[in-house]
């Protein structure tokens, strides 16, 4: 009798799932398994009508610390999924904001915070640029800004400090500008500030500390109980020394921890798990699976461990980033010319891997 397609394949998955089971009982890792034993990403581009009441803003509202974990307005503990924009400053990260594109990520992806990089530094950055280059932006802030409230999503305000290493290199900057968005969205629930991306180079945790001090104070000034989140030393990786002294005169303080799953593994988790049992509030505002260069190779068994360590412990994460530039960390091919309406084809290896992720939560 001729075997019907559907029959040699299921026949093949089991002989494929024997010769997996014999291989591993032996200690040999198997080379190939079916490429059916994970549903593939569906993406259609397409957005859907929802209810305020029903965005993930509209369930929970204004977000607050308690104890090491972010709570909802009836104090409940609540996970943030975020998906980060490349610099603003760059044209492989500022066409990316815009409204359609966070309703493709909140619709289909299941991303409820959108993270704004603004560098302060490098190409175009705030600090160095020019008088009209810096009201761009402030207007793509703002469009995202918008767009959040409109959609029932939380947006991350990054003020992206890298190369400048010490965040006090530029405070007299940092808090001209905090005072001018603070002052702006003090009414607007759903906004996070992250006031120094990454501290690096010989930056010590007493260097950040004052800054943060200094910044928090002008943002207190307008918005007295937003969620802030400070940077921490080598790259955003040495929450456990923040731990050791945190910052104690304010509430509603968050530390950020970033990870690069292929660089960053065992060494740096316990670095996050020593924080956490200390009591101190962690944020991962920046992730991905590749190396620490945005670029390289992918370890996704390092940073499906990372997550399960996030989700254990009720860490929300925003994970790097929604561009097409060409490295492994960005969410789009490099072919990508679309800005929004993101398609299965549309995606990059880490974007694919992201949105099922993000799907199972």
């Amino acid at each position: 009798m001729k075997k019907s397609k559907n029959s040699w394949g299921k026949k093949l998955i089991a002989v494929a799932a024997a010769v997996t089971v014999a291989v591993s009982s032996l200690g040999i890792q198997a080379v190939w398994q079916p490429q059916t034993a994970q549903a593939a990403v569906k993406l259609t581009g397409k957005t859907k009508k929802t209810a305020y009441a029903k965005t993930f803003y509209g369930k929970h509202g204004k977000l607050q610390v308690k104890g090491t974990k972010l709570v909802d307005k009836k104090g409940k503990a609540v996970q943030l999924k975020g998906v980060s924009s490349h610099g603003i400053n760059w044209d492989v990260g500022q066409p990316f904001v815009n409204e359609k594109a966070m309703q493709n990520l909140r619709d289909e992806w299941g991303v409820n915070c959108f993270r704004v990089a603004m560098y302060t530094e490098d190409y175009n950055g705030y600090c160095v640029t020019d008088a009209a280059s810096r009201k761009k932006l402030l207007q793509t802030i703002d469009t995202a800004v918008k767009a959040g409230k409109k959609l029932g999503m939380y947006v991350i305000i990054d003020w992206h400090i890298l190369n400048d290493g010490n965040p006090n290199k530029n405070k007299k900057q940092a808090k001209a500008f905090f005072k001018k968005v603070a002052s702006k969205y003090k009414n607007q629930g759903h906004v996070l500030y992250e006031i120094c991306n990454e501290p690096n180079g010989s930056t010590t945790w007493k260097d950040i500390r004052s800054y943060a001090s200094s910044v928090i104070k002008v943002i207190r000034k307008y918005s007295k109980k937003s969620i802030v989140i400070v940077g921490t030393p080598t790259w955003s990786q040495d929450v456990d020394v923040a731990s050791a002294k945190p910052l104690t005169r304010y509430k509603n303080i968050m530390y950020a921890f970033h990870f690069y799953a292929a660089t960053h593994q065992d060494y740096n988790r316990q670095k996050v798990q020593t924080a956490i049992d200390n009591g101190l509030p962690v944020f991962c505002s920046e992730f991905s699976a590749s190396e620490a260069s945005g670029d390289g190779n992918y370890d996704f068994a390092s940073a499906r461990r990372w997550m399960k360590l996030m989700d254990k412990n009720k860490i929300s994460y925003c994970c790097w980033s929604l561009s097409n530039k060409a490295e492994a960390c960005s969410l789009l091919k490099a072919s990508c010319k679309k800005t929004s309406r993101f398609t299965t084809a549309d995606l990059s290896k880490m974007g694919r891997w992201l949105v099922k992720m993000y799907r199972k939560k």
